[in-house]
């Protein structure tokens, strides 16, 4: 009993100190209040009606802090999948309508399912061949997006689309729609949350202390809200034509079954599902292991892919659409005093509270605001030192980098993840077909070898030393043996060849042929090949090989040895 027990609660909750419960109290108010806004804005990003941002936010929220690896890590509706869930579904329903909604449950039930496989079988070693351009590249695209596509709560233009073009032509081709109240209203919005977010330090702290500044910057949004709905009540804006929310149903989500598709159906939507589920591990994981570090605490990869995956997997049944790892909520739970999971479920107390009780105080809140909040807050996705960094230091990294973010705005999210995928792999493909061979020499009076290109170091005329810095396979071998001839071309005296092999970690089938090769065409020179520092795992796999068998030099253990031994020859 005690051990089921064990499995079913959580060990944060059966370890939990009560002296965490006012700080987790008060985080998980200050998070369920100050998201509101950022949630019913999400929700009309994805294609639903705003009350679904709320909705998203209970059971998914729930089962992660039960099950997820982060103690911190807020989960909830973020933007990329918001914007992937409205381009994913463009095709199959029209937004807004029932149909649209349950397809929505549909595809986070599929995401769910796919993460919490993956956590299954142990797949949490994914997230390391992610690079950083890719995901960067990737986020700041998308981020565009998000950005362009909320113009049309600002001017009620009907703007549609899946790519940057399909934006633009729709907003060129509707530009008559414009609704000029609409358009100042959402333009004072965002010009007023834009100098909040990135003019705090002269809007607020040149009057406010350091801390009362923090917290009027993260009120500013809710106050703002608060004065919308008062205008927007007391000016009638809807009479003038200003699209506003209207009525939230009253009540918490109800268990829905999603919308069962056909074969068809749910093959075309499996790629956009797994392409969603590894995002929503990517940042999510980021987040949490970035918080888990600096907390001192143990990030499991595989608990947060079932985590993740339990989430979105419940959250299906539950009229959620699918939910990950948020930057922002999660580090305005840290800074106000999380400690555990409790402070989540207590952001769940405000949603419900929220929907039960504040559902028709909503009713006059202007889409405008909801846009102008969106694409205040998407702003600082687009990550811009991130490719200045990629640029100047690994330029493969910010081509990826590149690739995804015009793949995003040009071709969609699908399309633009993918193009940035196979542009980071024949990166990683293209480096390690190009492995460093180095001509080394000695360190006068000591044992160690270095390049002679970068040290003064002592030759032997008799002896040529390459160090291969780089497991030798298929995609390379050939590389290798060009750069081995071009070097013995250099130094045609040298009779003796030493492969310096201590950073090879595995030679392959057609590596072990090219080295055979290699040592008959020294031998009909009359030269010979020595091998050193060969790794035990290496050597494991080429003692019985007919590169060790017929080969025409020795195999020593270290450089040295090999140098002692042959340059008096």
């Amino acid at each position: 009993m005690t051990s089921i027990a064990a499995r079913l609660i959580p060990t944060w909750l059966r370890q939990y100190q009560l002296a965490a419960l006012p700080t987790d109290v008060i985080a998980g108010l200050v998070v369920g209040v100050l998201v509101i806004p950022q949630s019913l804005g999400y929700a009309v990003l994805a294609g639903l009606p705003p009350v679904y941002g709320l909705y998203a936010a209970i059971v998914p929220v729930i089962v992660y802090a039960w099950l997820g690896s982060s103690n911190v890590q807020a989960v909830g509706p973020v933007a990329i999948t918001a914007i992937m869930t409205a381009s994913s579904l463009l095709p199959y329903a029209e937004q807004g309508t029932e149909q649209y909604a349950l397809m929505a449950s549909l595809l986070a039930l599929m995401v769910g399912s796919l993460l919490w496989i993956a956590g299954r079988l142990k797949l949490g070693w994914i997230m390391q061949f992610i690079s950083r351009g890719v995901s960067a590249g990737f986020v700041s695209g998308a981020a565009v997006l998000i950005f362009v596509s909320q113009l049309k709560y600002l001017t009620d233009i009907p703007i549609a689309g899946s790519s940057l073009i399909g934006y633009l032509s729709t907003m060129q081709l509707y530009a008559r729609q414009l609704h000029p109240l609409t358009l100042l209203i959402g333009v004072i919005a965002f010009a007023l949350l834009v100098a909040n977010r990135y003019g705090s330090k002269w809007v607020w702290r040149t009057w406010l202390s350091s801390s009362s500044a923090k917290w009027a910057e993260r009120l500013f949004p809710l106050i703002l809200l608060g004065i919308a709905i008062l205008l927007s009540m007391a000016l009638h804006w809807d009479a003038r034509g200003v699209a506003t929310i209207g009525n939230i149903p009253q009540g918490l989500p109800r268990f829905t079954l999603p919308h069962i598709p056909d074969i068809q159906e749910a093959l075309k939507l499996l790629p956009t599902a797994g392409l969603m589920a590894l995002i929503i591990f990517v940042s999510s994981s980021s987040v949490a292991s970035t918080y888990a570090r600096l907390r001192g605490e143990k990030f499991d990869a595989n608990r947060e892919l079932t985590g993740l995956g339990l989430a979105n997997l419940f959250g299906g049944f539950f009229q959620s659409f699918a939910v990950a790892g948020g930057f922002s909520r999660t580090a305005i739970n840290v800074d106000s005093g999380a400690k555990t999971p409790l402070a989540s479920l207590m952001t769940v107390l405000v949603m419900i509270a929220a929907l039960i009780a504040f559902n028709s105080a909503l009713a006059p809140l202007p889409y405008a605001l909801l846009g102008a909040t969106i694409m205040a807050s998407i702003i600082g996705l687009i990550d811009i030192a991130t490719l200045k960094s990629a640029w100047q230091r690994d330029r493969l990294d910010g081509a990826s980098f590149i690739a995804a973010f015009v793949g995003v705005l040009i071709f969609g999210l699908n399309t633009g993840l993918v193009i940035g995928l196979m542009v980071s792999f024949a990166s990683l493909i293209w480096q390690s077909s190009q492995p460093h061979v180095a001509i080394v020499g000695q360190l006068a009076g000591t044992g160690h070898f270095r390049n002679i290109n970068r040290h003064d170091v002592v030759t032997f005329h008799n002896l040529l030393m390459l160090r291969i810095d780089e497991s030798l396979f298929f995609g390379n071998s050939e590389s290798v043996h060009r750069r081995i001839l071009n070097a013995l071309q250099q130094y045609p005296e040298a009779h003796e060849l030493i492969l310096i092999m201590a950073a090879v970690n595995h030679i392959d089938l057609t590596a072990q042929e090219m080295l055979s090769t290699l040592n008959q065409e020294l031998a009909l020179q009359n030269k010979h090949l020595h091998f050193s520092f060969i790794k035990g795992p290496v050597m494991d796999v080429i003692e019985h090989t007919p590169l060790i068998a017929e080969l025409s030099g020795q195999v020593y253990l270290s450089t040295m040895d090999a140098v002692n031994a042959l340059k008096q020859i």
